[in-house]
Protein backbone atom coordinates (compact mmCIF):
# COMPACT_ATOMS: atom_id res chain seq x y z
CA UNK A 1 0.00 0.00 0.00
CA UNK A 2 1.19 3.50 -0.72
CA UNK A 3 1.73 5.79 2.17
CA UNK A 4 2.64 9.33 1.12
CA UNK A 5 2.77 12.39 3.72
CA UNK A 6 2.89 16.19 3.95
CA UNK A 7 5.18 17.45 6.23
CA UNK A 8 4.62 21.12 6.63
CA UNK A 9 6.55 23.63 9.56
CA UNK A 10 4.34 25.40 11.80
CA UNK A 11 6.13 28.64 11.59
CA UNK A 12 3.53 30.59 9.50
CA UNK A 13 0.43 29.77 7.42
CA UNK A 14 0.06 27.53 3.78
CA UNK A 15 0.38 29.40 0.86
CA UNK A 16 -0.78 27.76 -3.25
CA UNK A 17 2.89 25.96 -2.90
CA UNK A 18 1.98 24.14 0.68
CA UNK A 19 -1.28 23.14 -1.07
CA UNK A 20 0.65 21.71 -4.37
CA UNK A 21 2.61 19.50 -2.31
CA UNK A 22 -0.37 18.29 0.38
CA UNK A 23 -2.79 18.00 -2.70
CA UNK A 24 0.21 15.65 -5.13
CA UNK A 25 0.26 13.36 -1.45
CA UNK A 26 -3.06 13.20 -1.17
CA UNK A 27 -4.23 12.53 -4.33
CA UNK A 28 -1.39 9.69 -4.98
CA UNK A 29 -2.85 7.95 -2.18
CA UNK A 30 -6.71 8.20 -2.73
CA UNK A 31 -6.24 7.52 -6.59
CA UNK A 32 -4.31 4.07 -5.08
CA UNK A 33 -6.19 3.54 -2.27
CA UNK A 34 -3.23 4.24 -0.05
CA UNK A 35 -2.86 6.69 2.95
CA UNK A 36 -2.06 10.01 3.47
CA UNK A 37 0.02 11.40 6.70
CA UNK A 38 0.45 15.06 8.61
CA UNK A 39 3.52 15.58 10.26
CA UNK A 40 4.59 18.53 11.96
CA UNK A 41 8.36 19.46 11.07
CA UNK A 42 8.67 22.26 14.42
CA UNK A 43 11.84 21.32 15.97
CA UNK A 44 13.06 24.67 14.72
CA UNK A 45 11.10 26.03 17.87
CA UNK A 46 11.97 29.39 17.78
CA UNK A 47 9.46 29.96 15.19
CA UNK A 48 6.85 27.56 15.96
CA UNK A 49 3.81 28.95 17.24
CA UNK A 50 1.01 26.63 18.46
CA UNK A 51 -1.26 28.47 16.62
CA UNK A 52 0.23 27.49 13.51
CA UNK A 53 -0.44 23.96 14.06
CA UNK A 54 -4.06 24.51 13.81
CA UNK A 55 -4.01 26.88 11.03
CA UNK A 56 -2.73 24.09 9.01
CA UNK A 57 -4.80 21.91 9.78
CA UNK A 58 -8.08 24.14 9.36
CA UNK A 59 -6.71 25.26 6.01
CA UNK A 60 -6.45 21.66 4.98
CA UNK A 61 -9.77 20.19 6.34
CA UNK A 62 -11.16 23.40 4.62
CA UNK A 63 -9.89 21.84 1.16
CA UNK A 64 -10.89 18.23 1.67
CA UNK A 65 -7.31 17.05 2.53
CA UNK A 66 -8.18 14.98 5.25
CA UNK A 67 -5.39 12.63 6.54
CA UNK A 68 -5.25 9.47 7.96
CA UNK A 69 -4.54 8.85 11.75
CA UNK A 70 -3.36 11.74 14.10
CA UNK A 71 -0.54 14.27 13.23
CA UNK A 72 3.09 13.64 14.19
CA UNK A 73 5.07 16.37 15.77
CA UNK A 74 8.61 16.09 15.92
CA UNK A 75 9.32 17.69 18.72
CA UNK A 76 7.76 14.24 20.43
CA UNK A 77 10.73 12.59 19.50
CA UNK A 78 14.07 14.05 20.65
CA UNK A 79 14.75 9.96 21.67
CA UNK A 80 14.74 8.84 18.50
CA UNK A 81 16.45 11.22 16.89
CA UNK A 82 19.29 11.13 19.54
CA UNK A 83 19.65 7.61 19.31
CA UNK A 84 20.00 7.73 15.90
CA UNK A 85 22.90 10.49 16.15
CA UNK A 86 24.55 7.81 18.62
CA UNK A 87 25.00 5.20 16.19
CA UNK A 88 26.53 7.37 13.41
CA UNK A 89 29.07 8.72 16.13
CA UNK A 90 29.99 5.23 17.23
CA UNK A 91 30.57 4.30 13.63
CA UNK A 92 32.66 7.66 13.05
CA UNK A 93 30.35 8.17 10.33
CA UNK A 94 29.85 12.18 11.87
CA UNK A 95 32.15 14.56 13.25
CA UNK A 96 31.55 17.45 15.98
CA UNK A 97 31.91 20.99 13.96
CA UNK A 98 32.54 23.74 16.70
CA UNK A 99 32.70 26.68 13.13
CA UNK A 100 30.66 29.59 13.32
CA UNK A 101 28.85 30.79 10.37
CA UNK A 102 31.17 33.77 10.37
CA UNK A 103 34.23 31.58 10.31
CA UNK A 104 32.78 29.84 7.53
CA UNK A 105 32.09 32.16 5.38
CA UNK A 106 35.78 33.76 5.92
CA UNK A 107 37.04 29.95 4.95
CA UNK A 108 35.11 30.45 2.05
CA UNK A 109 36.51 33.32 0.42
CA UNK A 110 39.94 32.72 1.02
CA UNK A 111 39.61 29.83 -0.81
CA UNK A 112 38.29 31.82 -3.59
CA UNK A 113 35.02 29.37 -3.90
CA UNK A 114 31.02 30.98 -4.60
CA UNK A 115 27.87 29.23 -2.50
CA UNK A 116 27.05 26.18 -4.33
CA UNK A 117 23.36 24.94 -3.74
CA UNK A 118 20.14 26.90 -3.78
CA UNK A 119 20.50 27.78 -0.27
CA UNK A 120 24.03 27.70 1.15
CA UNK A 121 27.54 27.10 0.67
CA UNK A 122 28.98 23.84 0.81
CA UNK A 123 30.75 23.12 3.97
CA UNK A 124 34.53 24.00 3.53
CA UNK A 125 35.85 20.95 6.03
CA UNK A 126 37.55 23.12 8.74
CA UNK A 127 36.99 20.94 11.51
CA UNK A 128 36.72 17.71 9.33
CA UNK A 129 40.03 17.19 10.27
CA UNK A 130 41.00 17.85 13.89
CA UNK A 131 42.41 15.59 16.16
CA UNK A 132 40.55 13.51 18.75
CA UNK A 133 43.11 16.20 21.31
CA UNK A 134 41.83 19.24 19.31
CA UNK A 135 38.37 18.08 19.86
CA UNK A 136 38.28 17.31 23.36
CA UNK A 137 40.28 20.63 24.16
CA UNK A 138 37.23 22.50 22.74
CA UNK A 139 35.06 20.56 24.25
CA UNK A 140 36.99 21.44 27.43
CA UNK A 141 36.87 25.02 27.00
CA UNK A 142 32.77 24.39 26.73
CA UNK A 143 32.62 24.98 22.68
CA UNK A 144 28.70 23.12 21.87
CA UNK A 145 29.65 21.29 18.77
CA UNK A 146 27.05 21.16 15.61
CA UNK A 147 27.34 17.40 14.31
CA UNK A 148 28.38 17.07 10.48
CA UNK A 149 27.75 14.44 8.15
CA UNK A 150 31.47 12.82 6.91
CA UNK A 151 29.76 12.90 3.36
CA UNK A 152 33.43 11.14 1.96
CA UNK A 153 33.53 8.42 5.11
CA UNK A 154 29.86 7.83 4.17
CA UNK A 155 30.41 6.97 0.66
CA UNK A 156 32.56 4.82 1.36
CA UNK A 157 30.47 2.60 3.73
CA UNK A 158 27.50 2.09 1.63
CA UNK A 159 29.44 2.48 -1.79
CA UNK A 160 27.41 3.68 -5.06
CA UNK A 161 23.83 4.45 -4.49
CA UNK A 162 20.50 5.44 -6.57
CA UNK A 163 16.99 6.57 -5.77
CA UNK A 164 14.07 6.21 -8.20
CA UNK A 165 12.03 9.44 -8.57
CA UNK A 166 8.54 8.70 -10.67
CA UNK A 167 8.44 11.52 -12.46
CA UNK A 168 12.68 12.37 -13.38
CA UNK A 169 13.45 8.69 -13.18
CA UNK A 170 16.18 6.65 -11.94
CA UNK A 171 19.21 9.07 -10.03
CA UNK A 172 22.68 8.81 -8.88
CA UNK A 173 22.76 9.33 -5.56
CA UNK A 174 26.25 12.05 -5.96
CA UNK A 175 26.91 13.06 -1.86
CA UNK A 176 28.99 16.41 -2.98
CA UNK A 177 26.06 18.10 -4.03
CA UNK A 178 25.48 19.17 -0.18
CA UNK A 179 28.61 18.35 1.22
CA UNK A 180 29.09 17.74 5.09
CA UNK A 181 25.53 18.76 5.94
CA UNK A 182 24.70 19.36 9.46
CA UNK A 183 22.68 16.09 11.17
CA UNK A 184 22.21 17.97 14.69
CA UNK A 185 22.06 21.32 14.79
CA UNK A 186 24.31 23.28 18.33
CA UNK A 187 20.95 24.37 19.65
CA UNK A 188 18.24 21.77 19.21
CA UNK A 189 20.52 18.35 19.22
CA UNK A 190 19.06 17.30 15.85
CA UNK A 191 18.15 18.88 11.89
CA UNK A 192 16.10 18.71 9.14
CA UNK A 193 18.16 15.99 7.23
CA UNK A 194 18.11 13.29 10.33
CA UNK A 195 14.65 14.12 11.68
CA UNK A 196 12.97 13.21 8.35
CA UNK A 197 14.85 10.14 7.19
CA UNK A 198 13.63 8.94 10.91
CA UNK A 199 10.83 9.91 10.69
CA UNK A 200 9.89 9.18 6.96
CA UNK A 201 11.49 5.48 8.42
CA UNK A 202 9.09 5.08 11.12
CA UNK A 203 5.95 5.96 9.69
CA UNK A 204 6.49 3.69 7.01
CA UNK A 205 6.03 6.18 4.32
CA UNK A 206 6.71 4.21 0.82
CA UNK A 207 6.20 7.44 -1.64
CA UNK A 208 8.07 11.03 -0.51
CA UNK A 209 6.47 13.57 -2.49
CA UNK A 210 8.11 16.98 -2.29
CA UNK A 211 8.98 19.88 -3.97
CA UNK A 212 11.98 19.76 -7.19
CA UNK A 213 13.72 22.44 -4.71
CA UNK A 214 14.23 19.90 -2.26
CA UNK A 215 15.88 17.43 -4.69
CA UNK A 216 19.45 18.05 -3.38
CA UNK A 217 18.26 16.78 -0.05
CA UNK A 218 17.22 13.30 -1.28
CA UNK A 219 21.00 12.81 -1.83
CA UNK A 220 21.44 12.90 1.37
CA UNK A 221 18.00 11.32 2.41
CA UNK A 222 19.39 7.80 0.67
CA UNK A 223 23.03 7.83 1.83
CA UNK A 224 21.41 8.29 5.47
CA UNK A 225 19.02 5.53 4.97
CA UNK A 226 21.29 3.37 4.10
CA UNK A 227 23.70 3.83 7.06
CA UNK A 228 21.22 3.62 9.40
CA UNK A 229 19.54 0.48 7.89
CA UNK A 230 16.13 2.06 7.42
CA UNK A 231 13.63 1.06 4.05
CA UNK A 232 14.14 2.89 1.04
CA UNK A 233 11.10 4.60 -0.12
CA UNK A 234 10.13 5.97 -4.13
CA UNK A 235 10.21 9.82 -4.76
CA UNK A 236 8.16 12.10 -6.67
CA UNK A 237 9.63 15.65 -6.81
CA UNK A 238 7.48 17.33 -8.31
CA UNK A 239 7.08 21.47 -10.13
CA UNK A 240 6.90 23.93 -8.00
CA UNK A 241 4.35 27.57 -8.43
CA UNK A 242 6.24 30.61 -8.85
CA UNK A 243 5.22 34.03 -8.47
CA UNK A 244 4.73 36.58 -11.23
CA UNK A 245 8.41 37.08 -11.07
CA UNK A 246 9.45 33.41 -11.55
CA UNK A 247 10.27 32.81 -7.90
CA UNK A 248 8.69 30.04 -6.05
CA UNK A 249 6.51 31.14 -3.15
CA UNK A 250 7.80 30.57 -0.01
CA UNK A 251 6.91 32.20 3.99
CA UNK A 252 9.92 34.30 3.94
CA UNK A 253 8.61 35.95 0.64
CA UNK A 254 5.37 36.39 2.35
CA UNK A 255 3.49 34.55 -0.15
CA UNK A 256 -0.30 34.74 -0.33
CA UNK A 257 -1.71 32.76 1.94
CA UNK A 258 -4.81 30.32 2.03
CA UNK A 259 -6.18 31.74 4.89
CA UNK A 260 -6.11 35.37 2.94
CA UNK A 261 -7.53 33.73 0.02
CA UNK A 262 -10.44 32.19 2.14
CA UNK A 263 -10.78 35.64 3.99
CA UNK A 264 -11.43 37.23 0.24
CA UNK A 265 -14.08 34.90 -0.60
CA UNK A 266 -12.24 32.62 -2.74
CA UNK A 267 -13.51 28.84 -2.54
CA UNK A 268 -12.07 25.25 -1.89
CA UNK A 269 -12.49 24.32 -5.54
CA UNK A 270 -11.12 27.83 -6.64
CA UNK A 271 -7.72 27.43 -4.63
CA UNK A 272 -7.45 23.76 -5.61
CA UNK A 273 -7.90 25.06 -9.28
CA UNK A 274 -4.68 27.32 -9.28
CA UNK A 275 -2.90 23.96 -8.64
CA UNK A 276 -3.81 22.14 -11.30
CA UNK A 277 -1.54 22.41 -14.02
CA UNK A 278 1.42 20.98 -11.73
CA UNK A 279 -1.17 18.96 -10.07
CA UNK A 280 -2.01 17.23 -13.01
CA UNK A 281 1.19 16.91 -14.41
CA UNK A 282 2.80 15.37 -11.30
CA UNK A 283 0.05 12.61 -11.32
CA UNK A 284 0.74 11.94 -15.34
CA UNK A 285 2.73 8.92 -13.80
CA UNK A 286 -0.03 7.15 -12.76
CA UNK A 287 -1.76 7.27 -16.21
CA UNK A 288 0.80 5.31 -17.74
CA UNK A 289 -0.71 1.54 -18.21
CA UNK A 290 3.48 -0.08 -18.03
CA UNK A 291 4.20 1.43 -14.39
CA UNK A 292 5.37 -0.83 -11.96
CA UNK A 293 6.25 0.11 -8.85
CA UNK A 294 7.72 -2.42 -6.24
CA UNK A 295 6.98 -0.73 -3.06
Amino acid sequence: MIRTRFAPSPTGRLHLGHVLAARVAWGIAKKTGGEFLLRHEDIDGERVREEYYAGIEGDLRWLGLEWDGGAMRQTTRRDVYDAALEELKERKLVYPCFCTRREIREELARMGEAPHGPAAAIYPGICRNLTEEERAEKLAAGLSPAWRLDAARAVEVTGPLIFRDLRLGTMEVNAALAGDVVLARKDIGTAYHLAVTVDDADQRITLVTRGEDLLEATHVHRLLQRLLDLPEPCYLHHALICDAAGERLAKRSDAESISTLRDQGVTPAQVLAMTDTAYLESLAWLRNPNRHVNW
